[in-house]
């Protein structure tokens, strides 16, 4: 009995050493510590390395053929949705093609009830930048081998970012990396606020769906991207550095939203905004 009494002690001693020497996963806050992807450009490196990344041409059929009828469902989509280009709608859209932080930021401000910034919520901020690289990344391998053409290039008609028209007819139309993006975003908040998930999701939703309103992304590209963005996260579940800054981030929006929540009037009319084309497909 005494024997058996001693082992137990050990084994609750050799755990509890085993918890204090390991070591405490650290998610950074600070853009120069994470460090940019490429020099210069202001988009941070991800939480996953390129080999933890989805394989989008394993994940993804080939895009619809020439004369399909899943083309002709683009091209149908494509001319309801650019219809909405000057309305509030489309002014929307335009707003949800800048990925660039600190605007990108408040993007689900809205949707989450909490104003995010670096400064009020660095951590779920540092999240946002990270995971927009990793969501992005992942459907490169499917748009470098498809090389899709874009809907304004291929029936010549403008987009609602002309200054970006040049370079992203050089990028391959499908999988949509906005979609996955902003899909993948409203996921990693829905985990930070379930109680918010319909909102956050209608906002993703709406963030992909205006990439069509802009005219730069057929639907299909649209609904894959999506895919690659839910794949996306469900890798990073197994990230430490991930679960450690979604952590401190929880803790971040629980005090945040104690505080006080967006001006009601400006959710309001987003609210209205969203409801616009919540009807149209994708």
């Amino acid at each position: 009995m005494e024997s058996k009494s001693r082992i137990a002690v050990l084994t609750l001693s050799l755990v509890a050493s085993a918890c204090t020497l390991a070591p405490r996963v650290v998610a950074p806050v600070s853009p120069t510590e994470v460090g940019e992807l490429r020099a210069g450009t202001g988009i941070l490196k991800g939480y996953l390395a390129p080999a933890e990344l989805p394989d989008s041409l394993a994940l993804l059929p080939p895009p619809p053929a020439e004369g399909s009828p899943a083309l002709a469902a683009d091209i149908a989509t494509f001319q309801n949705l650019t219809k909405l280009q000057g309305t509030p709608r489309g002014v929307m859209a335009v707003s949800d093609a800048n990925l660039r932080f600190p605007d990108a930021a408040t993007v689900f401000s809205c949707a989450l009830g909490v104003q995010i910034s670096e400064q009020a919520t660095p951590n779920l901020n540092m999240l946002l930048r990270r995971t927009l690289t990793d969501t992005a990344l992942a459907t490169y391998k499917a748009k470098d081998r498809y090389v899709r053409t874009r809907p304004f290039v291929m029936l010549k008609a403008g987009s609602c970012t002309p200054k970006e028209e040049a370079m992203l007819a050089k990028d391959g139309s499908y999988p949509s990396g906005h979609s996955a993006i902003g899909w993948g975003w409203a996921l990693v908040l829905t985990e930070l606020a379930p109680d918010r998930a319909d909102a956050l999701l209608q906002r993703g939703r709406a963030f992909s769906q205006s990439r069509a309103i802009c005219g730069v992304h057929w639907q299909s590209d649209i609904e894959a991207g999506r895919l690659v963005g839910s794949a996306t996260v469900a890798r990073l579940q197994a990230n430490p550095v991930f679960n450690a800054q979604m952590a401190a981030a929880r803790d971040e929006v629980a005090k945040a939203r104690a505080v006080g929540s967006p001006p009601a009037p400006a959710c309001a009319a987003e609210t209205a905004t969203i409801a616009a084309s919540s009807s149209l497909a994708p």
